[in-house]
């Protein structure tokens, strides 16, 4: 029978190891809502032309565009209401794939792909609006063990360097989880807006008379 002091010296053993990949994983979520948040910045900055009777006058000039068979035209005229590259990719493809055979086959695909994308890119700020808060809990409860050492043995200094660790990967994990739950929710509206925007443009290509 494996003593209880023995596990419980493992249980140790492992959390304490952990105490600097769970701090340099920190700092590495904290890059990357750094990053996400200057893309999230770029992509506000390009939809401050949206608006809705731009988008309807490009997609009737694209159309017109389509009936002369100017299939080059139309896709530069779209790609002035792409919001974003892969906007851009999806309208593009639009131009080249109305109004030909199994056209709405092929549009169908192309959007069900753009929202694949689009959740794609979502998943990155998701997972660290979940990632940032845990591992703050992680770099709090695990500098708490030798810091309550330190407090037992009159260990000042090792008291106070475990706690100052201790709150400050807790205030990181929790800037982290804030910053990207706020990129999420935002996102999930502007991609929301992008889907729509291409199914109006799909609808008006297609569109007879």
């Amino acid at each position: 029978m494996i003593p209880t002091a023995s596990v419980e010296q493992v249980i140790f053993d492992v959390a304490s190891a952990l105490k600097v990949p769970v701090l340099i994983l920190a700092i590495g979520a904290l890059v990357l809502v750094v990053v996400e948040l200057g893309r999230f910045a770029v992509e506000l900055v390009r939809r401050r032309r949206r608006s809705f009777p731009h988008l309807e006058v490009a997609a009737d000039e694209a159309r017109t565009a389509l009936v002369e068979n100017r299939r080059d035209r139309a896709e530069r005229i779209l790609w002035g209401v792409a919001w974003s590259n892969q906007m851009g990719k999806t309208l593009g493809f639009l131009a080249r794939q109305s109004r030909t055979d199994n056209s709405d086959n092929k549009v169908s695909k192309a959007l069900a792909d753009f929202d694949y994308g689009s959740m794609r890119s979502l998943e990155r700020t998701r997972l660290l609006v979940r990632f940032g808060p845990a591992l703050g809990l992680m770099g709090t409860l695990i500098p708490l063990s030798p810091a309550l050492a330190g407090l037992a043995e009159g260990n000042v200094n090792q008291l106070s360097d475990n706690l100052r660790i201790a709150f400050s990967v807790t205030v990181l994990g929790l800037l982290i989880g804030a910053i990207a739950y706020g990129i999420s929710l935002v996102r999930d509206r502007l991609y929301g807006q992008d889907l729509s925007d291409l199914q109006y443009v799909a609808a008006t290509l297609a569109r007879d008379g």
